[in-house]
């Protein structure tokens, strides 16, 4: 998911500006990451520096400017968007990935002896900073100020939404028994705390949610853990009597902007003291070199205690995934329902305006909170950009003779969405059926495998690729991605994916993944199917005694997948069984969720979709 396509925009005269500044500040080269100081996929407009400068708007890639040079690097998702945002002539496209490209901080290391490479320290991560120090030929320059800002006149305000509370109810645990497991987690760790510096830590742990990013129901702030106190950095203004009461004296509310002044206090030591390793505070992986470098010694780099927790649902997190999937599998068939009948009738309907109206279908189901990401409404070629999303602005209609791929999701208070269904209108072409046909075998094995517990998705994702290799097609991205509950849409640290990342974190049951295979075919049409599931417990009859844990996946996404795209012949008969079990589950729970809304059209659409192939 990205933000959306806007289209190319002049950035020469930027980029000479950021030169002037580079050579003001005495440095070879500036690195311009994705991410704000709080690593955020979808930072707000504030903190868009790297799309001010280059003009690329997706949600992952980092910039770096020379004298001489302008480069974006990105990673197979972003390779068809970028190339068609990025200004000729000025910004050099670095795939990454492919091979003979390096990565970011590989190209660096080509510099010559003795460059200076300028950062901010807010917003590149510590590891990083650590691995360009050991690796580079020259020197790592942590800037007192921000290039970009400096030249980036009308930079808007962040955002400062009002904070709401989230029950207990809905959360199924409280604040002060997530802080109590995290300091009895820290203590085993042989650490006096940790630091929670990305946004959706700080708003899990607090049991609060906002609206200061786009997509992700977070807002500005850090948290600091202690054995004796907890400490919520935060906007004043932010805070209601209900948050205030909620979060009582267990929790001492500091100013957003003391946060790295209290660390170096909390950092300052006597004398020539040495810290011992019960003295450290446990950072993220994620946490910026600043806060590194504030906390000085007593900083220590580790896994993140928060995600590994956060990551695992409990009972009533789970429930309530599975009751927003009704709801938004309900909204997705009125929608699809509505977009047949309307295109089949001879009227237009464009990318955007379908998005809006699935938006609003959205909207009308109980406790919806907004979208997950900017919906992907794609028709034709447009399918095969990966985070394509329609313009405001002269959007395509949607060709009825050709496939159409709508990647989209909802918040809802009991929890999070994220599917993707491809669908054609018209009679879909030989090609179109047989590629679609080897996605959805690839989606039905890893719906059904079953493995040990703390396998990791790096194992088996190339069980949903095998089936298109076959016909020698391939993908450029991940397989799935971790969701949060009522928070971040893309949730680490778990997935499904060849990159060595997934091979990091083993599944477990109670985590929430999705499962998307897919097929571009460039310049042509997109297709990819996806389906959200749950991480549980299996069982057989004759359990050997000393078998360990194993596991399998529940899916929980109820959108019908079309069998006009199918060519039936290429299932086996287990996946003709799993594709009309799916398919009597989705009849099932949605049906009733139709009636009683009234939708005839809708009904009418599932029934026929439904059948049994």
């Amino acid at each position: 998911m990205g933000a959306p396509n806007t289209g190319m925009i002049a950035t020469a005269a930027r980029v000479q500006q950021l030169r002037e500044q580079m050579r003001m500040a005495n440095v070879d080269a500036y690195v311009v990451p994705s991410e704000d100081e709080h690593a955020s996929e979808y930072p707000s407009d504030a903190d868009l520096r790297r799309g001010y400068i280059t003009g690329f708007n997706g949600s992952a890639g980092c910039a770096i400017v020379t004298s001489d040079a302008a480069l974006l690097f990105t990673d197979g998702r972003y390779f068809l968007q970028a190339s068609q945002q990025l200004e000729p002539g000025v910004w050099t496209l670095m795939r990454c990935g492919l091979p003979g490209v390096p990565s970011w901080q590989e190209w660096l290391r080509t510099l010559p002896k003795g460059a200076r490479v300028g950062i901010d320290a807010t917003t590149v991560t510590a590891t990083d900073a650590n691995d360009l120090d050991r690796s580079i030929k020259g020197e790592v320059v942590a800037l007192d100020k921000n290039l970009v800002d400096a030249i980036w006149t009308d930079r808007p305000a962040r955002p400062q939404e009002p904070i709401f509370v989230l029950p207990d109810a809905i959360t199924g645990r409280s604040f002060a028994d997530k802080i109590a497991s995290l300091r009895k987690e820290a203590a085993e760790q042989g650490a006096d705390g940790l630091v929670a510096t990305t946004l959706d830590e700080v708003a899990w742990l607090f049991n609060l949610r906002g609206n200061d990013v786009p997509y992700n129901p977070v807002f500005f702030a850090f948290a600091v853990v202690l054995k004796d106190k907890t400490m919520l950095y935060v906007n004043d203004s932010q805070l209601s009597p209900e948050v205030r009461t909620h979060l009582g004296s267990e929790v001492e509310i500091r100013p957003y902007a003391s946060f790295y002044g209290d660390l170096e206090q909390l950092g300052a030591q006597e004398g020539n003291e040495v810290r011992t390793c019960a003295d450290k505070l446990l950072i993220g992986k994620s946490a910026s070199l600043a806060v590194r470098r504030a906390l000085g010694q007593r900083a220590r780099i580790y896994r993140s205690l928060i995600i590994d927790q956060k990551s695992i649902k409990n009972d009533t997190e789970l429930a309530g995934f599975r009751e927003a999937h009704i709801r938004d599998g309900a909204a997705l068939v009125r929608y699809f329902a509505w977009l047949e009948e309307t295109l089949l009738s001879g009227k237009s309907v464009t990318e955007t305006e379908g998005a809006n109206m699935l938006e609003e279908m959205r909207s009308k189901q109980a406790d919806f909170r907004g979208l997950s990401f900017t919906t992907i409404s794609s028709t034709g070629p447009n399918g095969a950009i990966i985070h394509y999303a329609p313009p405001e602005h002269n959007s395509p209609k949607i060709d009825p003779e050709n496939l159409y791929l709508c990647d989209s999701g909802g918040h809802y208070i009991c929890g999070t969405t994220d599917v993707t269904r491809t669908l054609h209108f018209g009679t879909p072409t030989a090609q179109q059926k047989r590629c679609f046909t080897r996605v959805l075998q690839g989606h039905i094995a890893i719906d059904r495998v079953i493995f040990p517990h703390n396998t990791t998705g790096y194992m088996f994702d190339a069980l949903a690729r095998a089936p298109a290799w076959r016909d020698h097609l391939e993908y450029r991205h991940g397989t799935g991605h971790g969701v949060g509950h009522y928070l971040n849409v893309h949730e680490p640290p778990m997935g499904i994916g060849i990159r060595p990342v997934f091979n990091e974190t083993g599944l477990k049951a109670g985590m929430v993944l999705s499962n998307e295979p897919g097929y571009y075919l460039d310049g042509e049409w997109g297709i990819r199917i996806e389906n959200l599931m749950i991480v549980r417990p299996h069982t057989i009859d004759n359990e050997p005694k000393d078998a360990s844990p194993f596991l399998c996946l529940e899916r929980i996404t109820l959108c019908p997948i079309q069998t006009k795209l199918v060519e039936v012949d290429l299932l086996t008969p287990a996946e003709r069984t799993w594709l009309n079990a799916y398919h009597d589950e989705v009849r099932d729970k949605i049906r009733p969720v139709l009636e009683s809304q009234g939708d005839a059209r809708a009904v009418a659409w599932l029934d026929k979709e439904c059948a049994h192939i």
